[in-house]
């Protein structure tokens, strides 16, 4: 646990300018308080302590605006940079040295059984408001563009943007618009009626809580 909490900070310390020192990050970052309460989550949910897990995961939704599932797997070396409205879902996978920004949901379409979350690989960066939904693999060393929304499987070392996302680098070379499979695109229409549901089932989900702590 040391050893992870030391790897994060010093991540936050490389990756972000405004960063000053050790202990403004330990005291202040509300994306590192945030992982650093998961990871404690994380061992509870292993242990089976659902309950308890749960409550770490909920409070921290309450207090800092970002909701890690316990369930999920966490790399060392991730930084969630600012993090207000990050949401990763319970059979989500982060690999190692992974930015996040603000708006991101790594998160299910309702369509699928047992892993229903995305696995991402090492050193990707997610720009904020990017939605990365489904069960399937993001490569290591891929960028998600701001607002991107990644429906299918994407290699390593790409580069996505756009709704749905498109791959318009790869290994550092420009793909033209002519590599594109126009045919096999997901249908934008039933793409964001998946988006509405996901929101509906969040906003309900989030009702329900309220009335039981109101009780």
């Amino acid at each position: 646990m040391f050893k992870q909490i030391k790897s994060d900070i010093q991540t936050i310390l490389e990756r972000d300018p405004a960063a000053r020192n050790f202990w403004e990050v330990f005291f202040l970052y509300p994306g590192f308080k945030a992982l650093l309460r998961h990871r404690i989550a994380h061992k509870l949910f292993l242990k089976k302590h659902y309950f308890l897990a749960d409550r770490i995961s909920k409070t921290t939704r309450r207090k800092y605006g970002i909701e890690i599932h316990p369930g999920a797997t966490i790399g060392k070396g991730v930084f969630i940079d600012h993090g207000m409205g990050v949401v990763i879902g319970e059979t989500a996978v982060v690999g190692d040295n992974c930015t996040i920004y603000q708006g991101v949901t790594l998160g299910g379409t309702g369509k699928d059984k047992g892993k229903r979350h995305p696995t991402i690989g090492n050193n990707v960066l997610i720009g904020c408001g990017a939605k990365v939904l489904g069960p399937f693999t993001v490569g290591d060393n891929t960028k998600i563009a701001a607002n991107a929304v990644v429906l299918q499987e994407v290699p390593a070392d790409c580069t996505c943007v756009g709704i749905p996302a498109r791959i318009v680098r790869k290994n550092n070379q420009k793909i033209s618009d002519g590599n594109f499979d126009h045919v096999h695109m997901p249908d934008p229409v039933s793409q964001e009626l998946c988006k509405l549901t996901i929101r509906i089932e969040q906003l309900e989900k989030q009702l329900k809580e309220s009335k039981n702590e109101s009780i």
